[in-house]
């Protein structure tokens, strides 16, 4: 991880990027001397597919459909 200051990192901010973009380099950049922010390479979501078990599991009911008198919790007619 290299570390730059926040003027060099405005005038040097394309070359940054390409430098990412080539070698996967993370910069810190950091005013008076301190840690600011993380210039880091985007990590691209990792796409997850479902259980196939959660495909053949099946509620008993629609829930869509209202509940009647009776279902509801005392407190809540």
């Amino acid at each position: 991880m290299k570390s730059v200051n926040v003027h060099e990192a405005k005038t040097q901010f394309s070359g940054m990027l390409a430098e990412i973009e080539a070698t996967r380099t993370s910069f810190v950049i950091c005013r008076n001397g301190e840690p600011v922010a993380d210039l880091v390479p985007h990590r691209r979501k990792v796409s997850m597919s479902p259980d196939p078990k959660l495909g053949a599991f099946k509620i008993g009911y629609d829930a869509t459909e209202e509940l009647g008198e009776s279902e509801w919790p005392a407190d809540a007619r």
